[in-house]
């Protein structure tokens, strides 16, 4: 393997990472947003309130988000099975 197949390798997989984890940073954020908003409002500074939609929000969106990350993944897995025909090389 030749140091530029495995920077490829290396970049290909961080962009997916990212890729992968975007929609759940971005519900993360949003829910926190308006819980903290929430939170000023009503001058209650109970940690538990913050961590508890969030909660919710994200295992609402991994169910939402279940048939999209299988198919990223499948085609993530294969992309890379078929290019270890050429990595021997």
């Amino acid at each position: 393997m030749n140091p530029e197949l495995a920077t490829d390798i290396f970049k290909t997989t961080i962009v997916f990472a990212l890729y992968v984890i975007m929609p759940f940073l971005g519900v993360a954020l949003v829910v926190g947003l308006v819980t903290s908003l929430l939170q000023a409002v009503t001058s209650l500074q109970e940690p538990t309130l913050s961590f508890a939609p969030k909660l919710l929000a994200l295992a609402g969106a991994l169910l939402l988000l279940t048939p999209w990350l299988l198919h990223a993944f499948s085609e993530f897995t294969i992309s890379f099975i078929t290019r270890m025909g050429t990595m021997g090389r």
